[in-house]
This record gives C-alpha cells, structure tokens and sequence, in this order.
C-alpha cells in the first residue's frame, strides 16, 4: 500500500469546481447530488488530493441526510477532527491528514451498534476506489476490510 500521501498540487489542478469548493474551500455540497450517495459497490473511498484511504463501504450506512454517511474511518490517524463554529452551530468537521481537504462532519447520531458516530461526508472529496480494482491501485492491503463471503457474494 502506498505510505507516502501528501497534498498533490497536480491533483488540485485537476478538481472540478464543485470538488474545488468543497476540500478547498471548506464548502458542502447540495444534499442528495454526491456521485457517492448511492454508490452499492464494495471498495473504498479515498482523499481525491491525497490518495489517502478514508472510508470503506463496508462502514457505509444509509442516513437519509443526504450524503454518503460511515461510521468510522478506515484508519483514524487518516482523518483530522476540528471545532467548527461556522453558521452559528457548534460541529466537528473533517479533514484528511495528508491532503488537507475538507470531507465534511462527524455527529454522534449514528448506528448505536456501530459506535453511534456519523461520518457525514462530502462525495466531491472522495474518490471510490471499487474492491476488484484496490490491489491494481495499490490498496490491496485493504482488501481484509471485506470478508470471504461478502467478495464471492461480489465476484
């Protein structure tokens, strides 16, 4: 797996405007309008600026908020939580380490069963990186997050 994430200018030229706006500028997106809302596939979802891996499908939830939801992060140390008092409401944004891109808010209102925390997150900051392509972009060492039966249930 690739260790050496860091802050792609090259990939900051690429951005549309939306993913610009969002992981740049600390925007969100309109609810509902993520390319990653429905996404059904196994995989994971990485930092578009960095590459970092952020969040697997399999802690992806259905919230009806209208981004894509998790609940928890593939590894912490990937995402940064910081105070966010903006539009006069007390929230925890997120922030990839390595990229520096805003990915959205961390709730407590998530799953009980599963640690009770809502990732809230931005589609414009990810990059879905499908389970049969991980070990090609250099992820397979993530490949773990999915048991046997869920990849035969995919093959």
């Amino acid at each position: 797996m690739n260790t050496s994430y860091a802050r792609d200018p090259e990939a900051i030229r690429r951005l549309t405007p939306e993913q610009f706006r969002v992981t740049q500028e600390d925007g969100t997106e309109r609810p509902f309008t993520g390319e990653h809302v429905n996404e059904k596939r196994q995989g994971i979802y990485v930092d578009i600026v960095s590459g970092e891996p952020l969040f697997a499908s399999s802690d992806k939830f259905e919230s009806k908020s209208g981004w894509p939801s998790f609940t928890k992060p593939i590894m912490a140390e990937h995402v940064v939580e910081r105070e966010d008092s903006s539009h006069g409401m007390r929230r925890v944004e997120v922030r990839s380490k390595h990229g520096d891109s805003h990915l959205g808010h961390v709730f407590p209102d998530g799953p009980r069963d599963a640690g009770g925390m809502r990732y809230c997150i931005n589609s414009a900051s990810l990059r879905f990186v499908p389970r049969e392509e991980m070990e090609a972009q250099g992820y397979g060492e993530l490949l773990h997050l999915f048991s046997d039966k869920q990849q035969a249930e995919t093959a």
